[in-house]
């Protein structure tokens, strides 16, 4: 049962006054076709950068700011943090405020990102292996992503997207990820309907021309081809305004609704606004303890098993799809 406290009920009228200001943008369909394109393009183009930066000891957080600066500077949003999910780490990992981390010569590094306009958003991922013993498995989320874009098209059901891509990696020695897949994208909205397996998992929910999806998938060596929660928190998707009388959490507040985030955000993105580590914390906490903000934990194998990600953003079409973040 929900408390109708005071700050409940302030709560409940800030909710109604700030979807009134933040609405779906209104666009025709040429323009978010158009938008579209271009918010791919350049999602592919910030993830290409990405990858270039992540060398032995490069700094993550260098590489996560150079790459969403990048995105921002170019007049672009941020559908997604960047993502720097390291070996057992699956995704959802960015770095933190004033993060020491630096790549190692034994890391297998996913690198998931995309730039976002108007609402518009984009989505793409590739995997990074400096350690060169995991070639193969970055060969076979690679060819997965392949083979099922090669048959995406109107009519196709996704339980069959599912089969070629666990076929793919099975048949090269490794497990697909089974609680991880693709997505349909929409406005305002990354993660969508319908669901895109890694396996056969019997769904036959069909393909309709036009729509927009991503097709990610995921591979574990020497894992159990599972993922679950961490405890490690750093990105968080805005719920709804909140009043508080805790002076970090009013100022955290106070900036998602001055940079009107509607997507989700990395707590590092504070640290203008909250001084200390601590302070940022114990803010987000609050807020999320009220149901104002909900965590995306970081996701880890949980059989310990190296992951390796390759994702694309494509357009369903009569006859097969259109590949936006190539």
């Amino acid at each position: 049962m929900e408390n109708k406290n005071v700050d409940n009920l302030d709560r409940e009228d800030e909710d109604e006054t700030y979807m009134d200001e933040h609405d779906h943008d209104e666009m025709s369909e040429e323009e978010e076709k158009k938008l579209r394109d271009e918010v791919g393009a350049f999602s592919f183009k910030a993830l290409q950068k990405a990858r270039e930066m992540v060398k032995v000891g490069a700094k993550l957080i260098d590489v996560a700011e150079y790459v969403e600066n990048y995105a921002r500077e170019n007049g672009f949003e941020i559908a997604f943090p960047l993502n720097l999910s390291v070996g057992k780490e699956a995704a959802h990992y960015t770095p933190t405020l004033s993060d020491e981390k630096v790549f190692l010569p034994t890391d297998v590094v996913k690198i998931d990102f995309g730039a976002g306009k108007k609402g518009v958003l984009g989505d793409c991922a590739t995997t990074v292996d400096l350690s060169g013993n995991y070639q193969k498995l970055l060969e076979a989320t690679e060819a997965a992503l392949n083979d099922a874009v090669s048959m995406v098209k109107a009519g196709v059901m996704v339980k069959e997207i599912g089969r070629v891509i666990a076929k793919t990696i099975t048949d090269r020695g490794f497990l697909p990820i089974k609680n991880l897949g693709g997505h349909g994208v929409g406005v305002h909205d990354l993660h969508s309907e319908p669901f895109i397996p890694n396996f056969d998992n019997g769904d036959t929910t069909t393909l309709e021309d036009g729509d927009l999806i991503a097709i990610e998938p995921f591979a574990s060596y020497k894992g159990r081809g599972f993922v679950g929660n961490s405890d490690v928190v750093e990105i968080y998707s805005f719920r709804y305004p909140f009043q508080t009388r805790s002076s970090g959490s009013r100022a955290m507040m106070n900036k998602i609704r001055e940079m009107e985030w509607t997507e989700p955000f990395a707590l590092r993105w504070f640290g203008d606004a909250i001084g200390s580590k601590f302070e940022l914390y114990a803010a987000i906490k609050e807020l999320e303890r009220a149901g104002a903000v909900e965590g995306h934990p970081m996701l880890v194998e949980l059989g310990d098993g190296i992951v390796s990600q390759h994702e694309a953003e494509v357009v369903v079409e009569e006859g097969g799809c259109k590949v936006i973040t190539r």
